[in-house]
């Protein structure tokens, strides 16, 4: 939801009359789907109903349910989204510098309890280990 990103960001408030209509007749507050997002969501839901109406997959009124389902999730997900803004700004940047130093990923101290693809196991001792009987005194016993 970051600013001047592709797809969803936030909008000013003096860009609210440049916003699609679909955005302003759904009232979105913090989200802001482009022309072409919006287009998706109601002409592409429209559409996409039609041809499952065509082919009598869902009965005819899918071409208004459809939009209107569609509108009600974005709607949803704006609300959702104020909701967790909103929350975000109530925590103190001490706890949010905290929670960062936690998060921070440790490299290499994991252990691998399988071979990695390209490694190569063998029965040879590592280099400075006591080796074992030779292996042309092994049986097999099987």
């Amino acid at each position: 939801m970051g600013r001047g990103g592709p797809g969803w960001s936030v909008v000013p408030a003096d860009d609210h009359r440049y916003r699609p209509l679909y955005a302003r007749l759904l009232g979105l507050r913090i989200i802001n789907p482009g022309g072409v997002l919006c287009f998706l969501f109601f002409e592409g839901a429209v559409a996409f109903a039609v041809l499952l109406a065509l082919a009598e997959l869902v009965s005819w009124w899918a071409v208004a349910v459809l939009p209107l389902a569609v509108a009600i999730m974005v709607k949803l997900n704006d609300e959702v989204a104020g909701r967790v803004v909103h929350s975000a700004a109530l925590v103190p940047e001490q706890e949010r510098d905290r929670f960062r130093r936690e998060l921070e990923p440790v490299v290499g101290r994991a252990p691998v309890p399988y071979p990695l693809p390209g490694t190569v196991v063998t029965d040879a001792p590592a280099p400075g280990r006591p080796t074992g009987p030779p292996l042309s005194s092994r049986r097999y016993h099987g």
